[in-house]
Order: C-alpha cells, then sequence, then structure tokens
C-alpha cells in the first residue's frame, strides 16, 4: 500500500514539474534538465536557455520562445505548433520526428542538425538559416521558403510538396528521392516558380532529376547518381 502511494506521489510531482503553461519564464535558466513530455502552453519563454536539455515529447503551443538557445537540446517527438520563435537557436539539436507547424521562425538559426522525419509545414522560413544540415524524411509542406539558401546541404526523402521555393538555392547539395509536387495539377505559376531554383552544383538521382526535369527546372549543371 504504502509503496503503491509513493509512485502515485512520484507521478504527481513529475506531473507538476514538466507543467510550465501558462508560465512567466522569461529569461529563465534550464539548462541541462530532462522534462519529457512538458507542456510549455501559452508560456513566456522568450530568451530562455534549454541548451543541453532533454524535451522529449514536449508540447509547446501558442508560447512566446523568442531568443531561446536550443543549442544540443533532444527535441524528439516534441510539438512546436503556433508560437513565435523568433532567433532562436538550434545548434547541433536533436531534432527527430519533430513538428514545426504555423511557428514564427523568422531570423532562427538550425546549424549543423540532422534532422529526421521532422515537419516543417504552413511555416514562413523565408529568413530561417539553415547552415551544414542534413534533412532526412523532412516534409516542407506548404511552407514559404522563398529566397531560402540550402547550398551544400544533403536532402533524402524530403517533401516540398506545395511549398514556394521561388529564387531559392540548391548549389552544391545533394537531392536524393526529393518531391517537388504542386498538388493536384500543376499550373504555368508553379513551372515559373521551378525555373527560378538554382541547382548549380548540386547531385541528384535519376528519379529526382527526372522529375524536375518534367517541369523544366534548370539542370545543366547538375551531376546526376
Amino acid at each position: 500500500m504504502n509503496q503503491k502511494l509513493t509512485m502515485t506521489t512520484r507521478s504527481l510531482e513529475q506531473q507538476v514539474v514538466t507543467n510550465f503553461s501558462g508560465s512567466n519564464l522569461v529569461k529563465s535558466d534550464l539548462a541541462g534538465v530532462t522534462a519529457h513530455k512538458g507542456q510549455f502552453k501559452g508560456s513566456a519563454l522568450a530568451g530562455s536557455d534549454f541548451s543541453g536539455s532533454d524535451l522529449t515529447g514536449s508540447t509547446f503551443n501558442r508560447s512566446d520562445v523568442r531568443e531561446a538557445n536550443f543549442d544540443g537540446t533532444n527535441l524528439t517527438d516534441c510539438s512546436l505548433s503556433a508560437l513565435d520563435l523568433t532567433n532562436a537557436s538550434f545548434n547541433k539539436s536533436i531534432l527527430v520526428r519533430t513538428n514545426f507547424s504555423s511557428a514564427n521562425l523568422n531570423g532562427a538559426k538550425f546549424t549543423g542538425v540532422r534532422m529526421t522525419d521532422v515537419t516543417l509545414t504552413t511555416t514562413d522560413l523565408k529568413t530561417t538559416i539553415f547552415e551544414g544540415c542534413w534533412f532526412d524524411g523532412v516534409d516542407f509542406k506548404y511552407s514559404d521558403l522563398s529566397g531560402q539558401r540550402f547550398d551544400g546541404q544533403t536532402f533524402i526523402g524530403v517533401k516540398f510538396d506545395r511549398a514556394d521555393l521561388s529564387n531559392a538555392s540548391f548549389k552544391g547539395a545533394t537531392l536524393n528521392n526529393v518531391s517537388f509536387q504542386p498538388g493536384f495539377t500543376f499550373t504555368k505559376k508553379y513551372y515559373r516558380m521551378i525555373k527560378t531554383i538554382c541547382f548549380d552544383g548540386a547531385t541528384m538521382d535519376k528519379l529526382t532529376f527526372a522529375a524536375l526535369k518534367g517541369m523544366d527546372a534548370n539542370l545543366s549543371k547538375v551531376t546526376v547518381i
């Protein structure tokens, strides 16, 4: 009986510790903490330091997370939706099945990150910075990537379906099994957008090459593998 009561108490304590919804945690030091399935809904987290923390399975929703530090943070299975991540830092963060949806990532910086089965959907990514990243099974559907620079980075099984890639650059990038589908039908506007993408020096598999060629992309300086 006492053992059961102790286990129940510990479970309740854990729920309290990981529920930060509606909290004012501006510029808080949360570096190196472990908070699995943490709740950060409607919270003020601007400038907070989560570096090196394990936030597996946590939810960030409708929160202010501007200029937060997620360097080296484990964000596996986390949901980050309808929130402000302006100028947030994700240097070598662990992003596996992480969901970014309708998030403000203006000026946010992803450096040296391997994204695995991550979704970045319905999100404005025009000024988001990606450097030295590896994208594996990432979904960019409905996102605005116009003018984005993906030079020298690797894309495997990535979906850019219905994304705006106007004037985006994939110079020297590696693309394998990457999808650029517009939706149900190809429009003149979509063909014009595809033609603005720079693939100079990129390496891609035959299927990706064939799909882009069929959309009249400029592939004159692409290497096919």
